[in-house]
């Protein structure tokens, strides 16, 4: 099935400039430019949109609520307001400062965006961390065979965890979504074939072997975080 894309209204768009508007002035005004962006992200209306030649996607396959692309671009509308380092951790890193925003930060950005980045987070950083585990047990398999790292390391994860390699199934999800094949990715396209992969994968799956795939992301990316 086509996937389903945004049409903005006018009246979306002026209300994507107030909440601009609204961001540098509370900004200006001393409420701390975490807290003002995150009453900004919950107000935002807008599920993508193109600004200055850029697309930006906030809500991938109408389901999973990418804010951190979403905090970019607010973020550079309010050039000199935030410190630079900050800023940077939390694009970079997805770092917010202050815990007691963090520990809020799903009560802050409002019920129906707090479920679409539930699904962003299981489907796009537990996936991401899914099969970067399963690409590092191969290669622990492949060095104690004594077999050097290979470009089939992506491949052979995938088939383990989706029964396809990733050709096929980036061929598959392109298809799906009414896409023109071709040989590069943008972030994205690489993102949203993620989260399919996850939808994929729920769909697919037993639910027990859904559970412990998903634990290992977990346990994984953890790892990272650590």
């Amino acid at each position: 099935m086509p996937e389903k894309r945004y049409k903005s209204t006018s009246a979306q768009r002026q209300m994507a400039r107030e909440v601009v508007s609204c961001l540098k002035l509370a900004i200006r005004q001393g409420t701390p430019w975490p807290r003002a962006l995150l009453d900004a992200v919950a107000a935002w209306p807008l599920a993508e949109e193109r600004l200055d030649g850029v697309d930006y996607r906030y809500l991938l396959l109408g389901e999973a609520f990418d804010w951190l692309t979403l905090a970019s671009r607010l973020l550079s509308e309010v050039d000199g307001l935030v410190p630079a380092e900050e800023r940077k951790a939390l694009l970079f890193e997805g770092r917010l400062p202050g815990d007691d925003l963090r520990s809020q930060f799903e009560d802050l950005i409002g019920p129906e965006k707090r479920g679409a980045h539930l699904n962003y987070y299981y489907g796009v950083i537990v996936e991401e961390a899914l099969l970067l585990s399963v690409e590092e047990t191969v290669r622990k398999e492949r060095r104690s065979q004594g077999l050097p790292d290979s470009d089939e390391l992506a491949d052979v994860a995938f088939r383990r965890i989706y029964g396809e390699t990733q050709e096929a199934l980036l061929g598959e999800f392109r298809r799906e979504m009414s896409r023109t094949d071709g040989d590069s990715i943008t972030i994205t396209e690489l993102k949203e074939f993620t989260y399919w992969l996850f939808k994929r994968r729920v769909n697919s799956s037993e639910s027990a072997r859904v559970a412990s795939d998903t634990k290992k992301g977990l346990v994984r990316l953890s790892g990272m975080n650590g």
